[in-house]
């Protein structure tokens, strides 16, 4: 993963007199409406012309500050994909994917990949960047790429040299005098507590009585953090890719630590499915465990040069790996880059895989640790550290992490030092000053249950995570998938009929059924 990645990835006005919704109350506030219109042309180009009729984009205004409405605005981006059946439509199903920092807006465009057909039929798919994010008012701690490039160029995504930490401890704070300099307001205004109160609005300007909603990964916390504040304001709400919300507003160096856990898991199940595939898996030869240990291990204390000539460091095959750790239809690539790097080590060994592709390691997706890449490049916003450092509470110590590092790598050799240089280091010195976060009850009671899935090899929010949310909740179906990746809907049949029965009849699946994916990695 690129520098630039991790540290963002990787997307009205109030009418006089109006108040906003108290928690819980179903009372309509009186919001103006979603005035919608055309969207940029270039963004329909991959929709079939018959289609386009039924997307629309939006700009809508909501306030800095909840808690000051009348004063000072910012403006969300909005995308609706029209319900092809208007005779019975249902309402809007409004979409987040992640992040935070994800891009929501094009999110409606990919509606055929995720939902049944009778989804799209019965509901207006509605994406929105959220506050700090893309095409909504973003947040900004550079001015130019260059400044932000200068501090990238310090970091180093697995530092293990007292040089490379020392060089990573800095730009860090050096990135957060940055912000503290450009910002803005902003700044104190980006926990998920905020977003949720502005998708509150945006339900109202849609003309929905109540919400209906799917959020992945992060999205989850969106969705629980909206069904607490607004238990009687929630229809129907799908969590896929569950983090544990308790455990991320109360102790946020505890949730990394265990997100590394999480990707450990994934990959010690995936190199043993991999060993119990044979010849099916390129990587299985031997005992794959020893021989990815072997190539990590190597890695920390000289890069490899690879038979095409890249050159593959610690920070490339770590983020690499993880970052293809979300996505099933990529682990079978992997496992034949992995024996490529291995052959690399032992050139007496099997013969050198000479047309490999050798991307997904030294190329990796802009995935990685985080939950969704941002639509835009890196210097259009901050938000991913700016929601990530107002929700989630951490020591003001920087000093500390380099000291903890070695106790996480011990835990999670792959990943635990990976991880604690990212938010841990990043929010021990971040400027937010007063931010405001929602830190529970969790259990408020909705009218219909909340459906939250989870795959049992999910990387980025391990499935104890999704066992977490659900019983926190204070009504909820549990659906578990017997399978890898990062989220589920639109990659397991059973899930996706469950889900699109749930939608539109409000009746939730059986509790306890596991559910089998589409497509297994090898």
């Amino acid at each position: 993963m690129a520098i630039r990645a991790r540290f963002a990835v990787l997307a009205g006005l109030l009418a006089a007199g109006s108040v906003l919704v108290a928690p819980g109350a179903t009372a309509q506030s009186a919001v103006p409406a979603v005035q919608w219109g055309a969207c940029p042309e270039e963004s329909l180009k991959d929709v079939p012309p018959a289609e386009r009729p039924l997307f629309n984009c939006a700009t809508y205004a909501v306030p800095l500050d909840h808690d000051k409405p009348r004063k000072e605005t910012i403006s969300l981006a909005l995308m609706r994909r029209a319900a092809s059946n208007q005779q019975q439509r249902i309402g809007s199903l409004f979409l987040n994917p992640g992040g935070p920092g994800g891009s929501g807006w094009g999110l409606p465009l990919a509606g055929k990949a995720i939902f049944q057909p009778e989804v799209l039929e019965r509901f207006d798919l509605v994406g929105f960047d959220p506050r700090g994010v893309a095409r909504s008012t973003p947040l900004r701690c550079f001015k130019t790429n260059e400044e932000a490039n200068a501090v990238f160029a310090k970091a180093a995504l697995v530092p293990v040299t007292k040089q490379q930490i020392n060089d990573t401890v800095d730009a860090y704070a050096e990135y957060s005098d940055y912000c503290a300099r450009n910002a803005g307001d902003l700044l104190e205004h980006m926990a998920t507590k905020d977003v949720a109160q502005d998708l509150d609005l945006l339900r109202q300007a849609v003309g929905d009585k109540k919400l209906t909603y799917v959020g992945f990964s992060y999205g989850t916390l969106l969705g629980a953090t909206y069904v607490n504040m607004f238990p009687r304001n929630s229809r129907a709400i799908i969590l896929d890719g569950n983090v544990d919300p308790r455990l991320r507003l109360t102790n946020g160096l505890q949730y990394d630590r265990e997100r590394a856990i999480g990707f450990e898991i994934a990959l010690e199940a995936y190199l043993k499915r991999c060993d119990a595939e044979g010849d099916k898996c390129a990587f299985s030869e031997g005992n794959p465990r020893a021989k990815f240990d072997e190539i990590r291990n190597h890695l920390r204390k000289e890069p490899i040069t690879l038979p095409n000539g890249d050159v593959l460091t610690l920070d490339s095959f770590t983020g690499g790996v993880g970052g293809n750790l979300y996505s099933p239809a990529v682990l079978k690539a992997l496992a034949v880059a992995l024996q490529e790097v291995y052959n690399v080590l032992h050139p007496s060994g099997s013969a050198q895989l000479a047309t490999a592709d050798l991307s997904v390691l030294t190329k990796p997706s802009k995935v990685g640790k985080y939950d969704a890449p941002a639509d835009t490049p890196y210097t259009s916003d901050d938000s991913y550290q700016a929601v990530n450092c107002s929700d989630k509470p951490f020591p003001r110590h920087p000093q500390l992490i380099p000291l903890l590092a070695d106790v996480w790598e011990r835990e999670s050799p792959t990943f635990g030092r990976y991880q604690i240089f990212s938010d841990p280091l990043a929010c021990a010195t971040w400027p937010a000053k007063h931010p405001d976060p929602y830190r529970g009850p969790w259990g408020r009671k909705t009218e219909n249950p909340v459906l939250v899935i989870g795959n049992y090899y999910d990387p980025a929010t391990q499935y104890e995570f999704a066992k977490r949310m659900s019983r926190q909740l204070g009504n909820s179906v549990l659906l578990s998938v017997d399978a890898f990746g990062h989220c589920i809907l639109g990659d397991s049949l059973g899930v996706d009929k469950a889900a699109a029965n749930y939608l539109i009849t409000l009746q939730a699946p059986k509790p306890g059924q596991v559910y089998q994916p589409n497509a297994q990695p090898f």
